[in-house]
């Protein structure tokens, strides 16, 4: 299933795709998509509705986040060998961990923010993990359990206030804007192979950024697993697990972000999301 959440900030609807690319209204079935809707009873009472019968959205809407009242946004960093190569830094021997604000999360469409001061602004395609259920100490063969969905998600970077001076990599991800995530909220079982997934990331119709999952260094269930070693996660907590080369860092010369580009966000099976960058004042 594909689940979204339409309409203005603040005010959004729960809703899901059917199979013809409509959205269709869940608002007499669910009272939002968050952390509570998650568990399996529930998307799977969601799954056997008739999409069909349900009220068509029409419009074009503006799609907000696809969860509500996300806690917790726990990224993986350098898990593309060859994104690590770019960036001179080490192949990591176990997962690189960060986080997000969640303060940074937008829809997927919404235009992301230059911050005062920045001079260095990244995009990142990212594979965002939801998490279903409440996770600690799992195994790898038991992590894909605890799994709700996947989403696209752009992770945004200044690269400046995340490497240069005394660098901190929270603070050069985490402005208002930095992690648009969506379309959808695509349910576990419509993807048949996560670890062979194609990403893609273009900047006013350009590649820039192509890759597949399969050259992850620590799988989905690898991250899973090795997170909840360390923190207890919850349902409705996104992991981003890292992005595959060509972000503006690794150009030569560096090539970052400037007001007025448009960037286009994909996966496969999981679909597209477009940012228009935009100056703070906007």
């Amino acid at each position: 299933m594909k689940l979204l959440r339409y309409g203005t900030v603040g005010d959004e609807k729960p809703a899901a795709l059917d199979a013809n690319g409509i959205i269709r209204d869940l608002s007499a079935h669910i009272d939002d998509i968050n952390y509570n809707a998650l568990n399996q009873t529930t998307l799977d009472r969601l799954g056997s509705l008739d999409l069909s019968s349900l009220p068509a959205i029409s419009n074009n809407p503006r799609l907000g986040a696809p969860i509500a009242d996300i806690r917790k946004i726990v990224c993986i960093g350098l898990n593309y060998s060859d994104h690590a190569e770019e960036s001179g830094m080490a192949i990591p021997s176990e997962p690189v961990v960060f986080m997000k604000a969640d303060t940074s999360i937008c829809g997927p469409n919404d235009d992301v923010q230059i911050p005062k001061g920045s001079t260095k602004l990244d995009w990142e395609v990212e594979l965002g993990i939801v998490i279903g259920k409440t996770t600690r100490y799992v195994s790898e063969a038991e992590a894909m359990d605890h799994v709700a969905g996947y989403m696209v998600v752009n992770d945004i970077s200044e690269r400046a206030f995340q490497l240069d001076n005394t660098g901190q990599w929270v603070k050069g991800k985490s402005h208002d804007t930095f992690c648009p995530i969506g379309p959808v909220l695509t349910t576990r079982d419509e993807i048949k192979d996560v670890q062979n997934l194609s990403l893609w990331l273009d900047i006013d119709g350009e590649r820039v950024q192509s890759g597949n999952t399969s050259t992850m260094i620590f799988s989905v269930a690898a991250i899973v697993s090795y997170l909840s070693q360390h923190m207890t996660l919850r349902a409705g907590d996104l992991i981003p697990t890292g992005t595959p080369p060509g972000v503006g860092l690794g150009f030569k010369p560096p090539r970052y972000l400037k007001e007025g580009e448009v960037m286009t966000v994909g996966i496969q099976d999981l679909g597209e999301i477009s940012q228009k960058v935009v100056s703070i004042n906007q």
